[in-house]
């Protein structure tokens, strides 16, 4: 592996382990981004938590790796409404900057390239045409 994606593979494992660990350290910052019409808040959040770190924790095994990042990427997508009503919400989080909510999510999309980078197992693959 390249050493740039090396060092962006354990950025990322931290990156996600932290997120992942903050939704049980301050569950009412995620709790207040949820959307009214999904139910069951609570639970989705420290779901949310949980997967992020457990992905998180699988991107350090080469095994695990692409699950890892395709699950990353599912979480990504699952989570875009909140960080949405988030932005459409700015009240919801009185202390944050409106515009930062909204620049926040073109990050989104950093994020879900990022995850993508490791949905390959990096293996060449066999090209060669046999007559």
């Amino acid at each position: 592996m390249h050493p740039l994606k090396k060092i962006l593979l354990y950025l990322q494992a931290v990156f996600y382990l932290g997120a992942g660990a903050n939704h049980f350290i301050h569950p009412d910052f995620y709790l207040a981004m949820m959307p009214p019409y999904l139910p069951w808040p609570s639970a989705l959040q420290l779901t949310a938590g949980a997967c992020e770190m457990a992905f998180g924790a699988m991107l350090l095994f080469p095994r695990t790796r692409v699950l890892a990042a395709w699950g990353l990427i599912a979480l990504l997508i699952a989570v875009f409404p909140a960080n949405l009503n988030l932005a459409l919400h700015p009240e919801l989080m009185p202390g944050v900057s409106p515009v930062s909510q909204w620049v926040r999510l073109p990050f989104q999309l950093l994020f879900l390239a990022w995850a993508y980078l490791f949905t390959r197992t990096g293996r060449p693959t066999d090209r060669s045409v046999t007559p």
